[in-house]
């Protein structure tokens, strides 16, 4: 294949997932369909499923493009900040600002990816590349921070952290304040909190609990 080829493959690629966020957020999830979506990007019902095969991959195409926005927008933070508090505070109001355009339609979409058979579902094997990327983004995070952790905690706190911006999320799904108002409050209220628990557990009489704690998690996870 050419470079033009290529080239002109990839933006076709762009076009029809673009158009699909856009007819996401207008219409809701439910309601649009895969011709609704080559319609109005000008191209056959053919060549949208030839690179999308349904409209749950292209909702994880758009995890990945999500994802990729935030590791590209934090690194400035990432590489300039060594505060656990301002890293993490950083990374989670990130998180707001690049998925901003799609808190209109995240309460119909999340209606879909709440089910847990769903592939649409963060915990589901179809989610695993933008799950494991949004984990790195936690586990730099805390490799460059002035937190000094146990190893066995440090080792496990990556995914902890991501799913504290699951909790995150899910409050954004509904918060109807002013410029998601609550939800700034809720991370710049919280992050200090978990940054004081964190250093707490290098006291030698928490370490036991902390040692405790990570045995369950790792007893509990998939």
């Amino acid at each position: 294949m050419t470079d033009s080829a290529t080239t002109k493959g990839e933006q076709t690629r762009e076009l029809i997932l673009s158009t699909a966020l856009r007819l996401f957020r207008e219409q809701g999830y439910a309601k649009t369909t895969m011709r609704a979506i080559a319609t109005e990007a000008g191209v056959s019902v053919g060549n949208a499923y030839y690179y999308y095969s349904s409209k749950d991959h292209l909702m994880q195409a758009y995890y990945d493009h999500l994802q990729e926005q935030h590791r590209d927008a934090v690194e400035t933070i990432l590489a300039g900040e060594k505060s656990f508090v301002v890293r993490l505070t950083g990374v989670l109001h990130t998180w707001l600002d690049v998925s901003a355009p799609y808190h209109e339609f995240a309460g119909t979409f999340f209606k879909t990816a709440a089910d847990p058979k769903s592939p649409l579902s963060p915990f589901s094997t179809e989610s695993q590349p933008a799950r494991e990327a949004s984990v790195e983004i936690f586990r730099r995070l805390v490799e460059g921070s002035d937190l000094k952790l146990a190893p066995e905690l440090a080792k496990e706190l990556p995914e902890l952290l991501w799913l504290l911006q699951m909790g995150v999320v899910l409050f954004w799904v509904h918060d109807d304040s002013d410029e998601l108002q609550r939800t700034k409050t809720l991370i710049d209220r919280s992050v200090p909190l978990v940054d004081r628990l964190l250093r707490l557990t290098r006291i030698p009489g928490v370490r036991g609990v902390v040692n405790d704690v990570v045995g369950l998690i790792r007893a509990i996870k998939p």
